[in-house]
């Protein structure tokens, strides 16, 4: 397989919110769905590159926060693709029961009284559900990878640890100042929300351990695996 490439999709501007497209020989898998309605910023990103809803052959869906699920229906009607997701997702994205938010500072308290967070999007149920130690094998969809769980963030966040020692991660970590903005893009920091941060430093470093050299995110970035490690020993020693 040739080399595969990673196309970021601006969800919202300035890297705010990001889904991605990986396109390997035979299709493409998308990593996350973005607001609902975000299909249409995703049908344009495909056009751009010569694409189209048919080409999709996969839909990750990290974790199950609106700006990550949001369009997950929309973009499977269009393009026929399975809609993967953790078990312990399923649960919310089928709206049986709300999210939780652990907010992990001011801005994430202040984020929290903004209508993002609780945007209210259509009920999804996954096609393919994994378990805790479950790894979905991408080549079956023309990437070469897999998908994994890679708890932190929320309690079933998946990632897509790719070949190219590329892994997309949803919201393990953001970067910049007010998700992505203009600033202090190249550092890490940790999302608006977070269940567990001693688990997604655990979890983060494990991944960079494996040989994960860039990190793709759902607010920012992307980063390279040595700014990932920082922020994975901070969140061990501070917590």
């Amino acid at each position: 397989m040739s080399k595969q490439k990673i196309i970021r999709i601006p969800i919202m501007p300035f890297g705010m919110v990001n889904a991605h497209l990986v396109v390997g020989d035979a299709g493409c898998i998308l990593v996350d769905a973005g607001v609902p309605g975000s299909e249409v910023k995703v049908e344009k990103t495909l056009k751009d590159h010569g694409l189209s809803f048919g080409d999709i052959k996969l839909i990750v869906v990290t974790h199950a926060h609106g700006d990550h699920a949001g369009a997950a229906l929309a973009i499977r009607e269009k393009s026929q693709a399975p809609i993967v997701a953790h078990i312990n997702e399923v649960k919310h994205l089928n709206r049986e029961e709300p999210m939780s938010y652990c907010t992990t500072g001011l801005f994430g308290k202040l984020f929290l009284k903004t209508p993002i967070p609780h945007v209210h999007y259509d009920a999804v149920i996954p096609d393919i559900v994994l378990n805790k130690h479950d790894k979905l094998d991408l080549n079956d969809y023309g990437v070469a990878g897999v998908v994994g769980h890679t708890p932190g963030h929320t309690e079933g966040s998946i990632s897509v640890d790719l070949d190219s020692n590329d892994a997309l991660v949803g919201d393990l970590v953001a970067s910049g100042i007010f998700l992505g903005g203009l600033m202090r893009t190249h550092r890490a920091i940790r999302p608006p929300f977070e269940d567990d941060p001693h688990t997604t430093g655990l979890t983060l470093m494990k991944m960079v351990d494996s040989g994960v050299q860039r990190f793709h995110l759902g607010h920012g970035g992307p980063l390279p695996s040595a700014e990932v490690s920082r922020h994975a020993r901070f969140l061990l020693n501070h917590q």
